[in-house]
């Protein structure tokens, strides 16, 4: 069941593990089936980690075998009392921005794993298909990909320690196979959740369709206040706010 993450702007190939300078934290990768954590802490968390990718993994297969329109709904959708609480999260995230459950699972997983990570170190970032969780208590840099736009590798995303944690997702309509009714080459949007970050940047990337819809996503987006900052990057012109 495919579902290892949304943000394909960072996807191709994962060669963004080069731009990866945190020389600081131990690196390793995570993966079980379709889900690939490329994982940075303070010390080597790997088994809890994988422990941890194992268990929401799990509780997030289990619901979509008991509700299988969790899986495929486009929208938002009613959630059962009883379900998981990564899935009660991605419903209520997603539904802020009238997008499906699954656009925010990348998103979900990274912060679920990397506040179980937390418990056991003070550095964690955790990037999921192109979606970062990051907690931190130095100043990180984030690299922009954005396909075959001029900008693509060329801007970071500064996040302060008085930020964090908090989660950094990139859409694409241009980059991967994931799904997307846009064409931005890249929407990047920040936010305290990485869960609310991921199904909002799916949720504007499907806005984008030209350069002149850039203007009106970066207005859209100050409606949001989870919404710490915002990228939208279509071909050579970009719109940022935050």
């Amino acid at each position: 069941m495919p579902y290892a993450g949304d943000g394909d702007a960072f996807l191709m190939e994962r060669f963004y593990k080069r731009w990866c300078r945190a020389s600081d934290l131990v690196k390793y990768d995570v993966v079980i089936k379709e889900s690939e954590l490329f994982v940075m802490t303070s010390v080597d968390l790997r088994d809890k980690a994988f422990s941890a990718l194992s268990k929401y993994r799990k509780d997030i297969e289990e619901y979509i075998r008991l509700n299988p329109e969790f899986l495929d709904a486009l929208g938002p959708i009613e959630v059962d009392k009883e379900a998981p609480e990564i899935v009660k999260e991605m419903v209520c995230n997603s539904g802020r921005v009238n997008v499906g459950p699954m656009a925010s699972v990348a998103g979900a997983i990274a912060e679920y794993v990397g506040n179980n990570l937390l418990k056991y170190c003070s550095e964690v970032i955790i990037e999921n298909g192109g979606d970062i969780f990051m907690a931190s208590g130095k100043e990180r840099v984030i690299a922009i990909y954005a396909g075959k736009s001029i900008f693509s590798g060329k801007l970071g995303i500064r996040m302060v320690p008085g930020m964090m944690p908090a989660g950094v997702c990139t859409s694409s309509g241009t980059v991967g196979h994931s799904l997307s009714f846009g064409k931005a080459d890249a929407v990047v949007v920040v936010s305290k959740s990485a869960i609310f970050a991921d199904a909002a940047a799916t949720y504007f990337a499907n806005l984008v369709k030209s350069e002149k819809d850039i203007g009106g996503v970066i207005e859209k987006s100050k409606e949001f206040e989870e919404i710490m900052g915002i990228v939208v990057i279509k071909g050579d012109k970009m719109g940022v706010w935050g």
